[in-house]
């Protein structure tokens, strides 16, 4: 059957700041020199985790954790625009096109908009499709109002044309 085909996918990610100094603030694959870093297995970079889950979850290939377990030492580390470019391999390789990726980063610190077009370049240029990020505050509500952490939710684009079955 020919026809043209359109999925979406959500992605979410969530890490809490870690009081380890040494640890650095990785978002959408930039550095944020002088902030507090996140808590995980990997760098931690809430936004390309997201990402990585949007896209997985669009190309109907589950989600970053079956992919790139915590528990797997070898991903002890990981820069996380690295495995989003390993990501974005495993959805092409699935016949599926990027259209686009857009994310909204829930933080009261640090603040995103000087660092935006640097993420929004870095993002897009491994994901081959424009990824736009959005900063939100959380208003002081909850964890990450008392700024215990920062989450995002990317949605995601994906499109073969073509054959469809």
């Amino acid at each position: 059957m020919s026809g043209f085909a359109v999925r979406v996918g959500q992605g979410f990610d969530v890490h809490r700041f870690t009081d380890d100094s040494s640890r650095a603030l990785i978002l959408g694959g930039v550095r944020f020199d002088g902030a507090r870093g996140l808590d995980g297995h990997s760098d931690a970079d809430v936004i390309a985790h997201a990402v990585a889950d949007a896209l997985l979850g669009a190309a109907g290939l589950g989600d970053i954790g079956q992919h790139y377990p915590d528990t797997d030492p070898k991903w002890k580390g990981a820069d996380s625009i690295a495995l989003l470019a390993d990501v974005v391999g495993k959805v092409r390789a699935q016949g599926w096109e990027i259209g686009n990726v857009d994310c909204s980063v829930v933080c009261e610190e640090p603040k995103l908009a000087p660092h935006r077009d640097a993420m929004q370049q870095k993002l897009s240029s491994t994901v081959g499709a424009s990824v736009t990020v959005k900063g939100r505050r959380a208003e002081g509500l909850g964890a990450l109002g008392r700024r215990e952490g920062i989450a995002c939710w990317a949605s995601a684009v994906v499109f073969r044309s073509g054959s469809v079955g």
